[in-house]
């Protein structure tokens, strides 16, 4: 199957777990509202930001150059832009997390999925910082890009795993929450929903996998 069918089924499983995602935080949650002072309307802020930066426009942004019908100069600065506005909506999405916590006086960075998020954003930034320094910045020789280059794929693809990681192990401690409680409607959307985004990363891969 060609990139562009591959492609196509990442951006169908993206835009699923988007709706998911929405049904799940407004239907279920209360809503998303970052200047509320319900605090679990603040924290809703927080898996919605992070799934659309760190996970589907990650995503778009490692497939621009595959999907994108442009020349590269075009496809480098729809991947450069795309890979900043996650690193915006991140930032937003962590803060209100921390907002969060302080709202109900609960300690920060306490389990496994909240390490591996911000581990997962401060390098993300870094790597959009290097990528723009090497690739985009004029200056750097043609030497230096080629060898640069395996290692900021290589640095990307990694990223982009550990954005699923913290989407899945954040949803898993959710739903542990929830099936204490017996939400059991609830739990399996949440359940589907990671599936979903596990998915999406699985397209991902694949379609860039092709040539």
């Amino acid at each position: 199957m060609s990139a562009c069918v591959m492609s196509g089924l990442a951006h169908l499983f993206g835009i699923l777990s988007f709706i998911l995602i929405l049904v799940w935080l407004l239907h279920f949650r209360e809503g998303i509202d970052y200047a509320s002072v319900n605090p679990f309307r603040v924290f809703n802020v927080h898996p919605l930001m992070m799934f659309l930066s760190l996970i589907f426009l990650a995503g778009e942004a490692i497939m621009a150059f595959q999907t994108v019908p442009a020349q590269r100069h075009i496809k480098k600065f729809f991947h450069m832009a795309l890979h900043l506005i996650a690193i915006v909506l991140g930032i937003v999405g962590l803060c209100a997390v921390f907002k969060f916590h302080d709202m109900l006086h609960i300690p920060h960075l306490y389990s496994l999925h909240g390490w591996i998020g911000i581990l997962t954003l401060c390098s993300y930034g870094l790597q959009w910082v290097f990528g723009l320094v090497t690739f985009l910045v004029p200056g750097a020789q043609d030497a230096t890009r080629a060898r640069v280059l395996p290692w900021h794929k290589i640095g990307g693809k990694v990223l982009f795993l550990m954005a699923i990681c913290a989407a899945e192990t954040g949803l898993m401690e959710k739903a542990g929450f929830l099936s204490l409680k017996a939400h059991q409607t609830e739990t399996s959307l949440v359940t589907f929903t990671g599936l979903s985004i596990l998915l999406f990363g699985a397209f991902v891969f694949v379609s860039i996998g092709i040539r």
